[in-house]
């Protein structure tokens, strides 16, 4: 087995640990969030996340050859999290922008 082969294989466990860290400043964030913040976007990176985790686990078990899920299930999961992300900006914008007008 090459060099890459074996990283492909161990990479989205590493993967998984650091989200396991990413998904417990979130929750850590929810909790303390004040009323006066705008987390709407956050909300969104999260959704964003949880979907990572899921394509992450289905590599996994793709890898263990416990499921044979298409590979177009990949890019349209990847295209959830695209979306999210892009979504998130436009929320965030608005945001920015209605917070200017009502400081005038």
């Amino acid at each position: 087995m090459t060099f890459y082969e074996c990283l492909a294989l161990v990479a989205p466990y590493y993967n998984l640990v650091f989200v396991a860290i990413v998904v417990s400043l979130f929750i850590y964030l929810f909790r303390i969030a004040d009323k006066k913040v705008h987390i709407r976007p956050w909300k969104f990176l999260f959704f964003a996340i949880c979907v990572y985790i899921f394509v992450q686990v289905t590599s996994i078990l793709r890898n263990a050859g416990v499921i044979n899920l298409p590979h177009i299930t990949n890019a349209i999961l990847e295209t959830i999290i695209v979306t999210s992300f892009i979504y998130m900006l436009l929320i965030q914008k608005e945001h920015i922008k209605n917070e200017k007008i009502a400081k005038r």
